[in-house]
């Protein structure tokens, strides 16, 4: 075994991958991750007695949440990259702990090895990266648990960099990520403990996507129902890709006047639908599917391609495109030149990736036409009165969040084949590249409502637990299990797993998850969920159908 990793839906076997990772990184890359969760945790543990003493430190708060976020599945395959922050966090560890001593904090208590163990050179933390990782913890279910809640953590530490990056933070949510960092490693803690941690993580889950969600609308307006076009104009354009919208916002500023078009890419479809952004006349359109499909669909769009956060698949040796691609943010790739924001003045330079799209040809088109979305809580709200119309009238029978994670598996054609079958009376609540599977076909509407309706990214499920608790108002009911909803979950990274559990925080049962139960679960640990949750994997398009229909008609 070189390596061990098993965060992702797409693990080896459905177990783990041992000598290289499906998602394309090597051993080495792999076991400088699992350093970087150790040196996190070393942090977490002096930032954590800061936050008793009432000391905030905002070093602390970044570094915890980048190297979470640096190490979700597809964000950064760069070695160096890797290295160079766990020796910053080395730094930064020590530092904290010779502030707590010099207040004369009695810190003889602290027994954790990442707060404790020192480095001499480098070929010693080569050394200790390989005892770090996640087969360090030896029992089975404590370890299930406790990478349930980092993976997590992983997931919120995503939507909390980016509600940071636009000026919003909420101290608890950081402070919580610092206890649980500090959790995971205490050996005294039972599995009750631990699985009630699991489910505060989820709780803590839904404070983030709420922040996250007030960062987006209060910055750029409430999302509105958009059509987007999925053609291609005669200018050179530069693709952008990932989360971000602050890095799409700058880049737009810098490119408005350059002769050159901005397109969307994956997760970033959502950016059509936010007012300030739909301002700028050259966000020409949304190009190609999910992240997956890069390889093929970013050979054709001839320009240079930016990504802002996680999704990066490795280009094949064949590539035409590995010298146009630009990393920024948590994301990076060996080779690809990395944006960095000014130290000064917060701001990113896009003027070498906007040059760069001068010189290339206009994308050729893969597609034509258009589709719509921008259904997010203020939008649907705005909209109640027609659905719970549609609704009592027998219109509108039910409704399926079908959110998460799209993934290249041939086994997530289910999704599309589910879309589908579902009655024509059905609507579906999405969010994230799940999306992709489904958003193309021609569904139709229901009394003018759309039978796709798109909330936005992963971190806009919030926007469909909205929706929900709107409707749960509306009719009077007392329990969200109660309303006409299934959830048809699809998952492949640890964002997925967020918003897994601030779901089973909210009360929400019956899940079902798929293409495949998560590798991290133990068997223990798996039947917890299924008997307290309903969690289920999925079946077959049809026997699941039939279930879901049971349980909305109970």
């Amino acid at each position: 075994m070189e390596m061990f990793c098993y965060q992702c839906q797409e693990a080896a076997k459905g177990t783990g991958c041992e000598k290289i990772g499906v998602c394309g990184k090597d051993p080495q890359l792999a076991i400088m991750q699992d350093m970087l969760i150790f040196v996190a945790k070393g942090v977490s543990v002096y930032a954590d007695q800061l936050v008793k003493l009432g000391q905030k430190n905002e070093a602390a708060d970044h570094f915890v949440w980048d190297a979470l976020f640096t190490t979700i599945t597809n964000a950064n395959f760069d070695y160096e990259a890797v290295r160079a922050k766990v020796m910053k966090g080395f730094d930064l560890r020590n530092t904290l702990r010779d502030k707590l001593e010099k207040q004369e904090v009695d810190l003889t208590a602290i027994k954790f090895e990442s707060a404790l163990w020192q480095a001499k050179n480098d070929d010693e933390i080569d050394q200790k990266a390989l005892t770090v990782g996640v087969l360090a913890t030896a029992d089975e279910d404590v370890r299930s648990l406790r990478e349930l809640v980092i993976y997590g953590l992983k997931g919120m530490a995503a939507y909390g960099m980016h509600a940071l990056h636009l000026g919003f933070m909420d101290d608890e949510i950081i402070n919580f990520t610092y206890k649980a960092l500090v959790a995971v490693q205490n050996d005294e803690l039972s599995a009750e403990e631990l699985t009630s941690l699991v489910l505060e993580t989820g709780s803590f889950g839904v404070k983030v996507m709420a922040l996250l969600d007030k960062a987006h609308n209060e910055t750029y307006g409430s999302p509105v129902m958009t059509k987007v076009n999925l053609g291609v104009g005669g200018r050179p354009g530069i693709l952008i890709s990932g989360h971000d919208l602050k890095d799409i916002e700058q880049l737009l500023e810098q490119s408005k006047d350059s002769g050159v078009d901005i397109y969307t890419h994956s997760e970033m479809l959502p950016a059509h639908y936010y007012p300030k952004l739909k301002q700028y006349k050259h966000l020409y359109g949304n190009y190609g599917n999910a992240w997956w499909k890069q390889n093929e669909e970013f050979e054709t769009f001839n320009g240079p391609i930016l990504f802002t956060t996680n999704c990066i698949v490795p280009p094949r040796r064949s590539s035409t495109y590995d010298d146009r691609v630009y990393t920024t943010g948590s994301s990076g790739f060996t080779g690809f030149p990395h944006i960095e924001p000014n130290p000064e003045t917060g701001k990113k330079d896009f003027s070498q990736i906007i040059a760069h799209a001068k010189k290339c040809k206009a994308p050729e088109a893969i597609e034509e036409g258009e589709i719509i979305g921008g259904f997010a809580h203020n939008q649907v709200i705005q909209l109640a009165d027609q659905v719970v119309d549609a609704v009592k009238s027998g219109a509108i029978s039910q409704f399926y969040v079908m959110g998460g994670c799209d993934g290249r598996m041939p086994s997530r054609s289910y999704y599309t084949d589910f879309a589908e079958a579902l009655p024509k009376d059905a609507v579906i609540l999405t969010a994230g590249c799940a999306k992709y599977r489904y958003n193309k076909l021609p569904l139709g509407d229901i009394n003018g409502i759309p039978r796709v309706l798109d909330a936005g990214q992963c971190n806009d499920s919030y926007s469909l637990v909205m929706i929900a608790l709107k409707l749960k108002e509306v009719f009077g009911l007392e329990d969200i299990n109660d309303l006409p909803i299934a959830y048809n979950i699809a998952w492949y990274e640890q964002k997925a797993v967020i918003v897994l559990l601030a779901l089973l925080s909210l009360g929400v049962k019956n899940i079902h998850l798929g293409p495949t139960l998560p590798a991290f679960l133990s068997p223990n640990v798996a039947d917890v969920l299924v008997q307290n949750f309903g969690i289920a994997p999925i079946g077959t398009v049809e026997e699941d159908i039939e279930k879901f229909m049971e349980l909305i008609n109970a």
